[in-house]
């Protein structure tokens, strides 16, 4: 049997871009020093024989009309998390591929263990590269819950791993990680450029030729950014992240990208001793847990996908004690930050450009939502005049450069959520309510053109 010949090429660890030789730049993304040496072989056959890849089909797909396709909602596997199956669009879709990133220890395995362990109406096939079976069965007591259709493997070769998948033939196929997992036929070591990228290809030709769905569990770089090449994440159907301080108990899951969902979902978990507990009400966790009144916080409210989000805006403004002013910022631009406090001091008239701001937003949450400007202007003067702005009272717009407050979107849910929370009044953006009924409103609305209008309606 002669021998197989292997060659040298060069990987983008950052996309995947394969060269003949070492480059000091990626051509393809432009990093510099992401290219890293791998062996390949110089031909690859055809199909695997019976190591467990299946065989593609000899009939070919027949070109179709776009209006000859029949339209029809995919079909979902509602999974036991609410706030899991909202972040997935709905549930999760057979035959897609979902991966699962975040830090070390922030209970990505936990998510997805719980979750398998509560499905009684088909088998899961669970593969562990990183953690021992006794480790699983741990957790799993510490959960509380135990399941007959949960099959668990510690296995990190690909070839055995579809050998247990032709055994067991799952509806669900679980891998922890995806950066564990090896090729034999490739002479790279496990969780290298051309390990994970022909990995996660086999697997995902695996779920959409058996219409299993497949949930990988990744590693994420100190940057946070998903291990591995780029190309992983253009592979899978859905990429979620776990985020949050492992210290605290609180965690968000979010999606940054969905085939068959909304990207702007989020859900909330809170760690507790018997794993993750979904928060159903945000409200709770994101306004603070004081009842005493005090300078520099104000409540804002947040869209984030279909869900509004009371958030309590928390800053700090102090003469800053050594030359250069500090900005420090956590849960929110800083950029924008930054322009915020240039629009109080261009067009109120706040001096501030000597004293240090410091902002965060309770909860660890983070927010893109442009609407949480005026809350966050109004609790930077708030600590700035040291007055306090009430805490039934809630704000909501955008502030433009000239000093303007812009309507928001969904103003509806918005007055919906701050009613069920007991806020009794609300600031909103002028001419935000065209077309829109509130005579059965409970809740005190005041409509605002500017920021200095909204600081008389707080402070006078």
């Amino acid at each position: 049997m002669a021998k197989q010949q292997y060659k040298s090429a060069w990987f983008c660890s950052n996309c995947g871009n394969e060269s003949s030789k070492w480059e000091g730049r990626c051509p393809a993304c432009g990093e510099w020093n992401t290219m890293v040496e791998e062996r390949v072989a110089s031909a690859k056959t055809a199909t695997r024989g019976n190591k467990g890849t299946l065989r593609l089909s000899a009939e070919l797909s027949k070109p179709q009309k776009v209006s000859e396709i029949k339209p029809g909602a995919e079909e979902r596997i509602t999974l036991p998390s609410a706030e899991l199956n909202r972040v997935l669009g709905g549930g999760l879709v057979p035959g897609s591929m979902v991966l699962v990133g975040g830090e070390p220890g922030i209970g990505k395995s936990t998510l997805v263990l719980q979750n398998i362990l509560s499905i009684r109406k088909s088998t899961v096939l669970y593969v562990s590269g990183e953690e021992s079976a006794m480790q699983l069965r741990m957790r799993a007591d510490r959960i509380g819950r135990l399941s007959d259709n949960c099959f668990i493997v510690t296995e990190t070769s690909l070839d055995n791993i579809f050998a247990h998948i032709d055994a067991i033939n799952p509806g669900l196929l679980v891998i922890d990680s995806i950066q564990t997992i090896a090729d034999d036929s490739l002479e790279s070591s496990a969780g290298s450029v051309s390990q994970v990228r022909e990995c996660a290809s086999r697997l995902l030709a695996y779920a959409k030729q058996t219409n299993v769905p497949v949930i990988l569990i990744g590693h994420i770089t100190k940057e946070g950014s998903i291990a591995g090449p780029k190309v992983l994440e253009h592979i899978v159907d859905a990429v979620l992240r776990f985020e949050g301080d492992s210290h605290q108990m609180f965690r968000i899951l979010r999606a940054i990208k969905n085939r068959f969902g909304s990207t702007s979902e989020l859900g909330i978990y809170e760690m507790c001793q018997r794993g993750l507990r979904e928060v159903t009400n945000p409200g709770d966790v994101l306004l603070g847990v004081g009842s005493e009144e005090l300078s520099g916080a104000a409540i804002g409210i947040a869209m984030e996908g279909l869900r509004p989000f009371l958030i309590e805006v928390q800053a700090l403004v102090s003469t800053a004690a050594y030359g250069t002013p500090q900005r420090s910022v956590t849960g929110f631009d800083s950029k924008r930050m930054n322009m915020l406090l240039a629009v109080l001091e261009k067009r109120v008239g706040f001096k501030l450009a000597q004293k240090d701001v410091f902002l965060n937003l309770a909860g660890g949450i983070k927010v893109n939502d442009p609407s949480l400007d005026l809350a966050v202007i109004s609790a930077i003067l708030s600590s700035n005049v040291d007055m306090i702005v009430p805490r039934t009272t809630c704000l909501t717009g955008e502030v433009g450069l000239s000093g303007e407050i812009r309507p928001v979107t969904r103003i509806e849910q918005r007055l919906t959520e701050a009613e069920k929370l007991g806020m009794e009044t609300i600031i909103i953006p002028k001419n935000n309510l065209k077309g829109i009924d509130i005579s059965a409103r409970k809740i005190n609305i005041v409509e605002v053109a500017r920021v200095e209008e909204a600081f008389r309606t707080l402070f006078s």
